[in-house]
């Protein structure tokens, strides 16, 4: 659980900056999505192999270049 407190005379914007990047760094945005809706485990492995295949590409793709 993110938790940002707000320090003495700080604006509210650089603390409210402060919790969009920490929450950011502990990808609990990711997460949600990712708990949003459920995925039978074979969907779940199609989905695994279709990013992998993704990755493997861009980075065939950076080699070339």
């Amino acid at each position: 659980m993110a938790e940002v407190r707000v320090q003495e005379g700080e604006p509210l914007e650089n603390a409210l900056r402060r919790f969009k990047r920490k929450v950011q760094q502990e990808d609990i945005i990711k997460e949600v999505k990712r708990h949003s809706y459920y995925l039978k485990p074979g969907e779940k492995r199609r989905v695994k192999a279709a990013l992998a295949r993704k990755r493997n590409r861009k980075k065939a793709r950076k080699e070339q270049d």
